[in-house]
């Protein structure tokens, strides 16, 4: 019985770099090309389609780079091994060899590429914590959710509400969950989000202005600011902590 070949995905923005790639991967017999990816974007969407067991990732790519598609394909049931291709990029180089992440530089010659085939790993989450610098913020969250990875831009993100373990993910059409730590998202999107309350990021983008309302259970006709939201009519109490935001406002 033979062994099944290895699916693998292949991600550039340049059209003469995928087909270099498929060039070299013609000569070695175990590899299928699943699909060829634009940029980070392309790439999740063709993971959930094709399920690979690898993907070659260029790291400098529009709409989402190959550092943030690496953070999201982590939530994929089993995520695919991946090997990071680059220009010569000396930080980033040091970053992969200091964290044994395997990482091939142009122009890829095929011993070179045959090797690093047979040695890839999906990454450990504390290889992935160590990238992190080189894509400092991440233009979208990602949600898995039946069997699929789904893209959330930030940029449509209305509020983010912790609530026990989980983060709840507000836009204008609907809530997501993500295992993700409140204190960490705003550390990561700190210039996107303030914090209204202990447990509640809210985009500056989306807030319409703050009014101040009766509270149930008040007493003495206790009183408490809320901001209103563009697209939702859902308002976020202010706690007392930080109503100096409404005052700089």
């Amino acid at each position: 019985m033979t062994n099944p070949k290895l699916k693998l995905l292949i991600a550039d923005d340049e059209a003469p770099a995928r087909s270099r790639l498929r060039e070299l991967l013609a000569d070695i017999s175990y590899v299928n090309i699943v699909a060829d990816a634009k940029n980070g974007k392309d790439v999740l969407n063709l993971a959930n389609d094709h399920q690979p067991d690898m993907v070659l990732l260029d790291i400098r790519m529009p709409s989402m780079d190959g550092i943030e598609a690496a953070h999201h394909l982590q939530k994929m049931a089993k995520p695919p091994a991946i090997i990071f291709t680059t220009a010569f990029d000396s930080y980033a180089m040091q970053a992969f060899d200091i964290n044994a992440v395997d990482y091939l530089l142009k122009p890829i010659r095929l011993e070179r590429l045959q090797t690093a085939i047979n040695k890839a790993r999906a990454l450990l989450p504390s290889q992935l914590e160590a990238l992190a610098p080189l894509n400092p913020q991440r233009t979208h969250v990602s949600i898995s959710e039946r069997g699929r990875i789904l893209l959330v831009p930030i940029a449509e993100v209305i509020y983010l509400r912790a609530e026990l373990k989980y983060v709840t993910v507000r836009t204008a059409e609907r809530e997501y969950l993500i295992e993700e730590s409140l204190t960490r998202l705003e550390q990561e999107f700190g210039n996107i989000f303030i914090r209204l309350h202990r447990n509640c990021l809210v985009a500056q983008a989306y807030i319409l202005g703050y009014e101040k309302r009766s509270v149930e259970n008040g007493e003495n006709g206790e009183k408490q600011w809320f901001a209103l939201l563009k697209n939702t009519h859902e308002t976020i109490g202010v706690s007392r902590r930080q109503q100096h935001l409404i005052r700089a406002n």
